[in-house]
């Protein structure tokens, strides 16, 4: 694999939302929101907010669509609910907020989450995608999921030092068109 660090190139801190999703877990007891807290610090980024919402679809769309409207989110992550019971609706509340699927991101947490737990990976329907400029990722609830997450994927792709490329260089851009399509309306 050819992919690596340029230390040559500047760190940008990105400013990440977390979000908790669980019917069971209390700012308290959560460990997966408090692990990947620390994990984005480490990494030299900023925890931007941390909230935990119960498994209902409403309460996690409108902690998302919150984080994508405001100015100081640039990634919000969320943690648990995506597995096959009734209360797992954290894919059902996010997808419709997705501008555009980051396909890669699911395929390549499985490729990952099947080195940990083998074919139980199944059971997870991690996903990513846009939202406007704001990129969101939901992962499973379990801390070792969210470890499989932030150490195999998202530290490098929320790095503008990773080669040859990184979700962070795209940030710039990603509202490209939208201005232009504004522009047509009005004229």
């Amino acid at each position: 694999m050819s992919a690596r660090i340029d230390y040559t190139r500047t760190f940008v801190p990105l400013r990440i939302a977390v979000l908790t999703v669980s019917d069971t877990r209390t700012p308290k007891t959560d460990k997966s929101g408090p692990l990947l807290a620390k994990m984005i610090e480490d990494a030299g980024h900023i925890v931007a907010d941390r909230m935990v919402v119960s498994d209902d679809k409403k309460s996690i769309r409108k902690g998302v669509k919150a984080w994508v409207k405001a100015d100081d989110v640039d990634v919000v992550i969320t943690t648990g609910g995506t597995g096959f019971t009734g209360r797992d609706v954290t894919p059902e509340a996010v997808r419709p907020l997705f501008d555009k699927e980051i396909d890669g991101f699911s395929v390549l947490f499985h490729m990952l989450s099947y080195q940990t737990v083998g074919t139980s990976t199944v059971q997870s329907r991690a996903c990513g995608g846009l939202s406007e400029t704001t990129l969101i990722f939901s992962v499973p609830g379990s801390p070792g999921a969210c470890e499989d997450a932030w150490n195999g994927i998202l530290k490098f792709q929320l790095d503008a030092r990773h080669r040859p490329c990184s979700f962070v260089e795209l940030l710039p851009r990603l509202a490209e068109g939208k201005k232009e399509k504004k522009d047509k309306k009005k004229g």
